[in-house]
């Protein structure tokens, strides 16, 4: 099924509002369109998951993410994710497998994020940190905790862990 009319009823830098009248005479149904992005869980040599801390406007509090980020135009996302991985962490993989993509939100997104998974990640000499973004590193007990407690709740990057451990990559403390 394809919409019947699709137009961007308004434009920024981060993303489209688009109208898609699906049925003639309906009025139209709304949705976001961004760009597809990346989230990495990457383990230090000594296990721990890296994390960023960060203040997010759209929730008015900081808050604690994989690394993650927007695919460039003609970027892969294989690529996305080491960069985005460096830049935030400081951090770099020799080897970064794929755990797929997935929708965010269906109802109201049209992008996908693409998840990989990072272990044995070793410091970049002379890395500079991202101005606002802290690099924390959590054991799996902590990080299992944090996502008990709400510590953790960005439903995204929680989501990546399913496909992590249904890999065998990682294994949650309960």
């Amino acid at each position: 099924m394809k919409p019947l009319k699709n137009e961007i009823v308004y434009h920024t830098p981060w993303c489209d509002l688009m109208a898609k009248t699906m049925n003639p005479g309906e009025e139209p149904w709304y949705s976001l369109w961004s760009v597809d992005y990346t989230s990495v869980l990457a383990l230090t040599e000594e296990g721990r998951l890296l994390m960023v801390r960060q203040y997010r406007p759209a929730v008015e509090r900081f808050v604690i993410e994989l690394p993650s980020g927007n695919i460039d135009p003609g970027e892969t996302p294989e690529a996305c994710a080491r960069r985005e991985l460096e830049e935030e962490t400081g951090y770099r993989a020799d080897r970064i497998e794929s755990l797929g993509s997935m929708f965010p939100d269906v109802g109201r997104l049209a992008a996908r994020v693409w998840y990989f998974f990072a272990a044995c990640v070793r410091p970049v000499e002379n890395w500079k940190p991202e101005q606002g973004v802290e690099v924390l590193s959590y054991s799996i007990e902590e990080l299992t905790r944090a996502i008990a407690d709400g510590t953790f709740d960005h439903s995204l990057h929680v989501a990546a862990l399913v496909p992590a451990i249904l890999r065998g990559k990682l294994k949650l403390a309960i």
